[in-house]
C-alpha cells in the first residue's frame, strides 16, 4: 500500500480550493515546498504571500487579511507555527476570532533526524487551549484533504496538525469527514484504542497483534472532541489507550481523561505518548520504537493495563 504524507494533501486542496473560491488566501514562511502551501502559488501568484523566515509578522498579516473577509491559510512547520507565531495566534487570530486556518506541517517526532528542534511534540496542548480554536489532526492523505477543505468554511480560527513522512491510507472508500466526530475503525470488545494522526495507523497495527480484538477509534478533530463517543466507549469497554505522536501532556490523553472524569466513567485509562521528554534525532521507525509508539509498545501497555 502505498504511503503520502498528510501534507501533501494540503496542497491538493488548496490546489483545488483556489480555484473554486477567489476569497481564499496563502501565506508561508519561506517553507513553501516543504509545507505543499507552494501548490497555491501554481494556480494563483497573486494568492500566495512569501512571508520570509518571520512566523509572528505572518500571522499578524494573515489575521489583518481575514479581518478584511478574506479565508486564510498560514503554513509553516509546527515548532514555528505554534512556537514562535503563539502570541499572535492568540491575540490576534483567537482573540477576535477570526477566519485564518493554521496548517502546520512537521509535526510530531516523525521529522526524524531534524531532532528535538524541530519536532513538536506541544503544538496539540497550545492550540487547544486557545479559546475558540478548532484543532484537527488528519490520519491520512484522505482525511487530510477533507479536513482542509472543511475547515476553509467552518467560522472561526483552526490548526491542522500535518505530517512530514508517508502514512498509508486507513480511511474506508466512501469516507466522509466530519469535524468534530469520531471514526470507529475496528469494532472490538474489552480495550478501546483511542488514536489521532499517524498513531492510528500504528494503533491498527497493534490491534492484529492482540489475542481478542479491540475497538479502533480515529479521533481527528481533538477540539472540540466527540464527547458523546467517548463516554460511550468508556461505558462499554474495560479499558480506553489513547495513542498520539505528540507529549502525554496536553494532547488527545488530556483530552479524553477530562470527558471520562466530568462524566464518572467508570473505565480505566492508559496514554501512549511521548513521556514528557523531548525528541532526538534519528529515522521516523526507530524513534517510534524508542519512544513507545510503535504497535509492539500499544500491546505492551494494553497487556499491562487489562
Amino acid at each position: 500500500m502505498a504511503s503520502i504524507a498528510t501534507r501533501i494533501a494540503y496542497g491538493d486542496a488548496l490546489k483545488e480550493l483556489l480555484q473554486e473560491d477567489e476569497n481564499i488566501v496563502v501565506l508561508d514562511a519561506d517553507l513553501a515546498g516543504s509545507t505543499k502551501s507552494g501548490e497555491a502559488k501554481k494556480v494563483d501568484p497573486s494568492r500566495h504571500f512569501d512571508m520570509g523566515i518571520a512566523e509572528g509578522n505572518m500571522m499578524s498579516v494573515a489575521a489583518g487579511l481575514a479581518a478584511s473577509g478574506k479565508i486564510a491559510f498560514a503554513s509553516t512547520f509546527a515548532m514555528f507555527a505554534t512556537g514562535r507565531g503563539f502570541e499572535q495566534i492568540r491575540n490576534s487570530i483567537g482573540y477576535p476570532r477570526l477566519n485564518v486556518k493554521v496548517c502546520a506541517s512537521h509535526a510530531g517526532i516523525s521529522v526524524g533526524e531534524d531532532g528535538a528542534s524541530h519536532q513538536c511534540i506541544e503544538d496539540i496542548n497550545l492550540m487547544r487551549g486557545i479559546p475558540g480554536m478548532t484543532v484537527v489532526v488528519p490520519c491520512d492523505y484522505n482525511e487530510a484533504k477533507q479536513a482542509v477543505r472543511s475547515i476553509a468554511y467552518h467560522d472561526g480560527p483552526c490548526y491542522v496538525r500535518l505530517g512530514r513522512s508517508g502514512v498509508e491510507e486507513v480511511t474506508p472508500e466512501g469516507y466522509q469527514f466530519e469535524l468534530g466526530k469520531g471514526v470507529v475503525l475496528k469494532e472490538g470488545t474489552k480495550v478501546a484504542l483511542v488514536a489521532t494522526g499517524s498513531m492510528v495507523q500504528e494503533s491498527l497495527k497493534a490491534s492484529e497483534l492482540l489475542d481478542f480484538e479491540p475497538t479502533v477509534v480515529n479521533i481527528h478533530t481533538i477540539k472540540p472532541i466527540d464527547k458523546e463517543l467517548i463516554v460511550e466507549l468508556a461505558n462499554s469497554h474495560d479499558l480506553i489507550v489513547t495513542c498520539e505522536e505528540h507529549s502525554i501532556i496536553g494532547g488527545l490523553g488530556s483530552a479524553v481523561a477530562e470527558v471520562m472524569a466530568e462524566a464518572g466513567c467508570p473505565c480505566k485509562l492508559a496514554r501512549v505518548g511521548v513521556q514528557d521528554v523531548f525528541g532526538e534525532s534519528g529515522k521516523p521507525k526507530e524513534l517510534f520504537e524508542a519512544y513507545g509508539l510503535d504497535p509492539q509498545s500499544i500491546v505492551n501497555v494494553v497487556k499491562n493495563n487489562l
